[in-house]
């Protein structure tokens, strides 16, 4: 199956918070040795953060010209890298970035991400494992790793970290709503129900949850309900009805998606 990586990048951004303006910091990167390596650095941090990854690509790659021993512009074009496609470069960026600053976390989170798009499950681990030996709270990679479980078929591992991520970064949303989808997968239908509703009180706009909502309530013969609840999700996110983007990119359960298939076919509970 050929997955679509832009689409995938945007939704790991949203999903993981991935970082694609890394940053340069006293503690991190090199400071900048002159105003046009500053130039063009902010120009280029510009262009990743307007959502224009051709002109990023350029501009990064102007950065690293002048400054090859840039480790922040290395990171931040392997985000760029990935965005357009380039997998493999985007995870060679990302190596050179953490051999050129080798205690930072955030190359090994991006490189993940990158590793995850290939389905290099043990690979990704071994980057999310490196941050949470040095941080166990770090909650973009507790997260980033209960979706490698989760893609192993380890649900119940998944639905750990993803509560360990949520209680670490209160307010990730994205957090709790794949708790809620591993529980639902976990026949825990109540608990998941709960969950989701509670997302959506606090976060009415939150199309995952909303979808999820729409698929355990028809299960459980409430179909107004579940069709009001889809009527908003699918409003604000279409990508809800592809069952492929949702196990590949949004990494949903194969229950819930199943049953929200069902849903979209009128199919009887």
């Amino acid at each position: 199956m050929r997955i679509d990586l832009r689409r995938c990048f945007v939704s790991l951004l949203v999903a993981f918070a991935a970082v694609l303006a890394f940053v340069a910091d006293p503690v991190f990167a090199e400071s900048f040795p002159n105003d046009q390596h500053h130039q063009l650095f902010d120009k280029a941090l510009r262009f990743s953060r307007q959502g224009d990854p051709q002109q990023a690509l350029e501009g990064w790659d102007r950065v690293l010209e002048l400054a090859p021993e840039d480790a922040a512009a290395w990171s931040n074009r392997g985000n760029v890298r990935l965005v357009l496609g380039d997998t493999e470069g985007a995870i060679s960026d990302q190596t050179r970035a953490i051999e050129l600053a080798p205690e930072e976390a955030d190359p090994h989170l991006n490189r993940g991400t990158a590793e995850e798009a290939l389905q290099r499950w043990s690979e990704a681990e071994q980057d999310y494992n490196w941050i949470l030996k040095r941080d166990p709270e770090d909650a973009s990679a507790l997260y980033n790793l209960g979706n490698v479980r989760g893609s192993e078929g380890d649900w119940e591992s998944a639905e750990t970290l993803y509560g360990r991520a949520a209680e670490a970064r209160p307010g990730f949303a994205m957090a709790r709503s794949s708790r809620a989808l591993a529980l639902y997968q976990l026949d825990a239908v109540d608990e998941a129900e709960r969950e989701m509703r509670n997302l959506i009180r606090r976060y009415p706009m939150f199309a995952d949850a909303r979808a999820g909502l729409s698929a355990l309530l028809w299960i459980r013969g409430s179909r107004g309900e579940a069709e009001s609840n889809w009527a908003a999700a699918s409003g604000l996110d279409p990508s809800y009805r592809d069952a492929d983007w949702l196990l590949q990119v949004r990494r949903w359960p194969p229950r819930p998606v199943s049953d929200l298939q069902r849903f979209l076919a009128l199919e009887s509970p």
